[in-house]
């Protein structure tokens, strides 16, 4: 079979890509002609691609299927060449630093140096007179060292200023490194991804397409929104837009963007409850993809150790100057027999052909050691041979093990990395005896590709944006997507970028809110009605107003057919007054009933250019007491299901007054409370 590096290379462009909660499924196109093996390579894959998520069908061509699709990654040195861009100006930038830092270090050695000049009179000798003090030299000297280290001071100032603006640029190349885009391969290596297809039928054709889909981490997005309206118009542009970060390794330049709310990792296999039965009829178990090793497999390397030891390796000469090598790593120990229980003669221990055994039957007892090796016994019996290995699970215990560690009936149930035939290795005859001609799975997975998938889970702990919501919050139980009408750039730099999705009829009108009760202010509201068969995920809307900029406000999450209200702030335009006053008297045939009696008065006043339609809202007092009645007076009604959230408030109260520009409007009201006066409370209030 041709080797796959010999595979035809094809190259791949970013179609489509699916934004998800978290994480994004790409979609890449590529077009070529199938050589004769049918073997292909399409490159272009980000490096933090999730493996077991690849995806390839053929388009265009009935008849072509691809039989085989694995990923796999090629590293190469980029050159000699210095780097370019960000990352070389880094580099430039770290040398000058470290050249400055040298430069300082060494004008302070020097400072250091001059600092320790002192005299330093001769030893007199034994009997010689006292000398006398050379008072000028030690004033030259003295002098020549306060001016040296005058010139020593100031020109170590310019260094530290020189080190100090050199940490600054390199602070600030290197943040713009970390910012920038991590489509950029890493420095002096060169990474290529590839998925590697073989196609079948593909013979005569001349050219196929492929179209290739894969999930990556490190994309979210969070929706947003940008409201505009005019002042006495029923409707407005709501225009839906998304906050999307993404670094998942490569830059999503000019592709189809589509957002999801549902969550890209989440399972959607129905569970299966399986069914118990009594008795000794059973249904057959599923195949499990497990089997026994063929028979004799213990038998197929007798020849091997007949033929003795491999010879040793000649020793390879090393200069001196070259350094002694290291040694090579010691082998690792032989694994542990793993098996189902003792097994049969002639047979090697039943680990299965296709992967090791489960890890829920790793603690059987392990079967009787085989009988050593002819290369064994002819080593055994020469004087001073090591003594004989152990078997790979260490000596059979004597005592079975206990119940609770046989293992359970029934077939074997490998796991998902032992069922993966393409990435089983088979185990030559080096091999321990417990694994010879036997597969297993090969090395673990690749530490570099689990590392940029790290950094690339690491966008999900990015800040959202002001009044933002996570779509899998907004959107409850349901799952919508949106698609966006026009391609879009996405660098995977890491950082929010807005996305325009598209354009939504909502139906839109004005209103204005007062609640005098409590505050005597109307405030300016915008209802908004969703006549889309599409929900209105709940996020951040800037709101327009006749081309003017009012406010970023927070929208609620909108079903189709919903309404909701969305608050603009004071309308210092419409002045609202409310006065009440309260009669208190008694009734009854001997005043045994009070009764009090309130009255409230509103008055508004238009002073905007234009009608409005003004809401008051007002609190009637609500009883659960049979011998406590309210009695209302008052043209007021009882509100609905409004545009505001929830059931109403009981006891709510509203007015609705239409003013045109100028006009003014009142309105009066009450409520009269009956209750027995043996219920009134002493010393309190109950009246208001």
């Amino acid at each position: 079979m041709e080797a796959t590096g010999t595979a035809d290379r094809w190259g791949s462009t970013l179609d489509s890509v699916v934004v998800y909660a978290q994480g994004a499924l790409c979609r890449r196109l590529a077009a070529g002609r199938v050589p004769q093996d049918g073997r292909i390579r399409v490159t272009g894959l980000p490096r933090s691609l999730d493996p077991a998520s690849l995806r390839a069908h053929v388009t265009g061509a009935a008849g072509v299927r691809v039989t085989e699709a694995r990923v796999e990654t090629e590293a190469e040195p980029a050159g000699a060449g210095p780097p370019e861009g960000l990352r070389g100006e880094v580099e430039r930038l770290r040398d000058a630093h470290a050249a400055a830092l040298a430069r300082r270090d060494r004008q302070a050695a020097l400072i250091e140096e001059v600092s320790a000049l002192r005299p330093v009179p001769p030893v007199p000798r034994r009997g010689d007179p006292p000398r006398r003090t050379p008072v000028d030299a030690w004033l030259e000297l003295s002098a020549f060292t306060d001016e040296r280290l005058t010139r020593l001071h100031a020109r170590l100032a310019e260094l530290e200023d020189a080190l100090r603006d050199a940490g600054h640029e390199l602070a600030v190349a290197g943040d713009r490194l970390a910012r920038a885009s991590t489509d950029a391969p890493a420095a002096h290596v060169a990474t290529t991804v590839s998925a590697v297809l073989t196609l079948d039928g593909a013979e005569g054709r001349p050219e196929v397409g492929i179209e290739l889909e894969y999930g990556v981490p490190g994309a979210v997005w969070a929706p947003a929104y940008r409201l505009t309206h005019r002042q006495g118009e029923d409707g407005g542009r709501l225009v839906l837009r998304a906050s999307v970060a993404q670094r998942t390794g490569e830059d999503w330049t000019g592709v189809r963007v589509a957002l999801a709310t549902a969550d890209l990792g989440r399972r959607t296999d129905l569970p299966r409850l399986r069914s118990v039965r009594i008795g000794r009829s059973q249904p057959a178990p599923a195949p499990s993809g497990w089997r026994e090793p063929p028979p004799g497999l213990a038998g197929l390397f007798t020849g091997y150790d007949a033929a003795g030891p491999r010879p040793a390796a000649a020793p390879v000469a090393v200069p001196a100057s070259a350094g002694a090598l290291p040694p090579p790593p010691p082998p690792p120990p032989p694994p542990a027999p793993l098996g189902y229980g003792a097994a049969p003669a002639g047979l090697p221990q039943p680990g299965g052909v296709f992967g090791a055994a489960p890890e829920a039957f790793k603690s059987a007892p392990a079967p009787a050691q085989a009988a050593p090796s002819p290369r064994a016994r002819s080593a055994a019996g020469r004087p001073g041979a090591p003594a004989a290995p152990a078997p790979p699970g260490g000596p059979v215990p004597s005592a079975p093990p206990p119940p609770s560690a046989q293992p359970p009936a029934g077939p074997p149930r490998p796991s998902d990395t032992e069922l993966d035939y393409a990435a089983l290795v088979l185990s030559g005859a080096d091999a321990p005896s417990g694994r010879r001609g036997r597969l297993f799975p090969g090395a673990s997975g690749d530490a570099v590709a689990a590392e940029h998938r790290r950094r690339a889970e690491a966008v999900a702990s990015l800040p959202l944006p002001a009044h933002a919501v996570p779509p899998r919050v907004s959107a409850g139980s349901f799952d919508h997507r949106f698609d966006a009408a026009a391609r879009a750039d996405i660098p995977s730099d890491g950082t929010w970028h807005t996305v325009t999705v598209g354009e939504i009829a909502v139906g839109l009108r004005t209103e204005y809110l007062c609640v005098p009760s409590v505050e005597q202010t109307v405030y300016a509201t915008l209802v908004l009605s969703n006549a889309t068969d599409q929900a209105l995920l709940a996020g951040p809307v800037e709101v327009t107003v006749d081309d003017e900029f009012l406010l970023t406000a927070a929208l609620p999450t909108l079903p189709p057919g919903g309404v909701r209200r969305v608050g603009l702030g004071r309308a210092e335009g419409i002045r609202v007054t409310r006065r009440t006053s309260l009669h208190e008297s008694a009734a009854g045939l001997r005043n045994t009933t009070t009764v009090l009696d309130h009255r409230v008065h509103v008055e508004l006043a238009n002073r905007l250019p234009g009608p409005v339609t003004v809401e008051i809202r007002e609190r009637v007092p609500v009883t659960s007491e049979a011998d406590v009645r309210i009695q209302e007076r008052g043209d007021w009604t009882a509100p609905g299901h409004g545009a505001d959230s929830g059931p109403p408030v009981p006891g709510t109260r509203v007015w609705r007054a239409e003013l045109r520009a100028g006009g003014t409007a009142v309105f009066d009201g009450g409520y009269e409370i009956r209750f027995p006066a043996g219920k009134s409370l002493a010393g309190g209030n109950r009246r208001s």
